[in-house]
């Protein structure tokens, strides 16, 4: 999507964005409608909040099909970014291919914040709905009324990773499994942008026990993606993402109930984040090297499924007592863990995760849980978070739940119990993490799949934390 800055004058959708310290609608607009449009913010009490809207049809009055007065609260990046989201999320539910947005100014960050919003708020997911239930995606976008323009294509590559993210997490898991998730990874590459597939032989001789046993129960093989960007100029640092790679969570031995099983194709959303985040690195000229890895498996109930009580050792020497075979996703992430542990050059590493049920819980839909085992990390993601318009929450790392994780016959145990079941996954994956190493857990099992559409996001799979984690990139 492109988005220009001359307005359309004809574009189906003209979207006025008004401001809680403005409601004045544009005279010439007002006039066209006999007053109508300010008569009906004075009737309807439209406060201009973020992301409310009036909408009414032209009716001839004007050459646009539809018109719409969209709030963006104060005025700030985050109204902007709530009411181009919400403007372009109207046009894709009504099939308009074209939008007009006029903005009250804004900076560069403002910019960038309207070009994401206009790509995620017009995104669906539609490949298996019949063609009378597809709508039409935008066509021609402008943006008029900016102080400064040089963020949209930013905005617009920053919407795009998300919904890469997004499309990979709705696919259904008899077209997303480990092979083809890698496959989806491995079309990224580029001269900056390398892509490593494990098989399980490769995974056999490293020593990837939490991926081979995870795996052990489905007819598809589990995989280990490594994607690689190398900056074009010197490179100001190295870090590494990770990604829950679980295509389909079935739980294992330990079954989910169907009701809790019908949505598992999700599980694989930390995966499609770091998929998500490395297809922009080179287009948004991020100057740090970063490994983007990830280990893809389901979990199924197949003749060689692992048990309970079973024990695996892992690379870096601990040994983990199986409680529990749908608590999965934890057993992957060790392994990624322990291989990015192992680049020297590598300073800090995120996690990404749909990983408690207790997170959810916790937050719900809206935030995702952070971990990190430094202040000054996590106050950085924090602050990214808050740019980006994003939900993320710090959670106590507290050790003195180390011991709910004390296993019989091995160092420790997968699960804690149900008490504190976020905090102990978290403590959980830091068994993994080389001393010296800066680290952030993100559990996004919340946010990862939208079980009703919310703001400007359409249900299903939403992309969490890809645009935090690409401003803070771009901030290194």
């Amino acid at each position: 999507m492109q988005i220009q800055t001359s307005a359309l004058a004809d574009a189906p959708l003209l979207a006025v964005v008004l401001t809680e310290g403005d409601l004045t609608v544009p005279a010439a607009l007002d006039e066209a409608f006999g007053g109508a449009l300010s008569q009906l913010v004075e009737s309807e009490k439209f406060k201009a909040k973020a992301g409310s809207s009036l909408t009414v049809r032209g009716m001839g009055a004007v050459s646009n099909a539809w018109v719409g007065l969209f709030g963006a609260g104060e005025g700030d990046a985050e109204g902007l970014r709530k009411a181009a989201g919400a403007a372009s999320n109207f046009a894709r539910s009504k099939s308009l291919t074209g939008l007009s947005l006029q903005v009250p100014g804004g900076d560069a960050k403002a910019a960038e914040a309207i070009g994401e919003a206009i790509v995620t708020g017009n995104y669906r997911y539609e490949r298996y709905l019949p063609e009378a239930r597809q709508t039409k995606p935008l066509e021609a976008v402008s943006v008029t009324g900016l102080g400064d323009t040089t963020g949209l294509d930013a905005g617009v590559a920053l919407g795009t990773a998300r919904s890469l993210a997004r499309d990979l997490i709705n696919e259904p898991p008899a077209d997303i499994y480990p092979e083809t998730l890698a496959a989806a990874a491995t079309k990224l590459s580029t001269d900056r942008l390398q892509v490593e597939v494990w098989g399980p032989d490769r995974l056999e001789s490293w020593g990837a026990v939490g991926t081979l046993a995870v795996g052990r129960g489905s007819s598809r093989t589990p995989r280990l993606v490594h994607m690689t960007y190398t900056p074009a100029g010197e490179s100001q640092g190295t870090i590494a993402l990770i990604g829950k790679g679980v295509t389909f969570d079935a739980g294992g031995l330990s079954i989910k109930p169907s009701a809790g099983m019908v949505t598992m194709k999700c599980d694989m959303g930390g995966a499609a984040a770091v998929v998500g985040v490395m297809s922009a690195l080179e287009k948004l000229g991020v100057n740090v090297t970063v490994h983007g890895i990830f280990a893809a498996a389901e979990n199924m109930l197949g003749a060689d499924a692992y048990k309970l009580g079973d024990v695996l050792r892992y690379r870096n020497g601990k040994t983990v007592e199986i409680h529990n075979t749908d608590a999965e996703g934890r057993l992957l992430l060790a392994d990624c863990l322990c291989y990015a542990s192992e680049m020297d050059e590598v300073t800090h590493i995120v996690d990404l995760a749909t990983l408690t049920g207790a997170a959810v819980v916790a937050l719900g839909e809206k935030y995702t849980a952070l971990y990190a085992n430094e202040q000054d990390f996590a106050d950085t993601l924090l602050a990214s978070a808050k740019e980006s318009g994003e939900g993320l929450w710090q959670m106590p790392l507290e050790n003195d739940y180390n011991a709910l994780l004390k296993a019989d016959i091995a160092d420790i145990k997968n699960v804690g119990g149900r008490a504190a079941g976020s905090i102990t996954a978290a403590l959980y994956l830091q068994n993994f993490v080389a001393e010296g190493k800066t680290w952030a857990h993100l559990d996004i099992a919340g946010p990862a799949f939208l079980s009703k559409p919310t703001e400007h996001l359409d249900k299903g799979g939403a992309g969490p934390q890809v645009v935090t984690l690409l401003n803070w990139l771009r901030s290194l």
